[in-house]
């Protein structure tokens, strides 16, 4: 097992690695517009998996993950080439779905919102539907009268 803070250090270095080989030395026609989002390595250092998102289409997105993977011999080759680590991590390149959850929950809060006015607005001329005010007020000293007979008929005694 290998200190968590290398296995993050060589992670960042893959991600580094395998973005400017995409962006300069990798010249397959399949390749969309491609950004490397993330890179997770295990804790022995033998398996790194690296997150991509890809602008386009479904077909483009399926051309580009076969761009990838027919390239990922190269981009191997080359990550163990600017690491210096004894054994070179196998890749595994990753569709991240993080652009779909942004517009899905983008959707979903602006369902919402759209809601949250159509409630407002048949709110605004609404009336209670029973009274103004439902709850029980104490009555004003001014109604009380003073020997007025108990619940159970007694009378009481004035006040002082």
């Amino acid at each position: 097992m290998v200190d968590a803070a290398r296995a993050r250090k060589l992670a960042d270095r893959i991600q580094q690695i395998v973005a400017e080989m995409l962006e300069r030395r990798i010249k397959d026609p399949r390749l969309g517009f491609v950004t490397v989002t993330d890179t997770r390595i295990t804790n022995d250092l033998r398996d790194a998996t690296v997150y991509y998102t890809v602008y386009g289409s479904d077909g483009e997105r399926a051309e580009t993950a076969a761009a990838l993977e027919s390239a990922k011999g190269v981009i191997r080759s080359e990550v163990g080439r600017k690491t210096g680590v004894r054994h070179t991590p196998s890749i595994t390149f990753v569709m991240d779905s993080l652009m779909e959850n942004a517009a899905h929950i983008d959707d979903l809060l602006a369902k919402a919102r759209a809601r949250d006015a159509e409630v407002a607005r048949a709110a605004q001329d609404a009336s209670p539907a029973g009274e103004a005010n439902p709850y029980r007020e104490p009555a004003a000293d001014d109604d009380l009268d003073e020997d007025a007979d108990d619940e159970d008929g007694r009378s009481r005694p004035p006040s002082s």
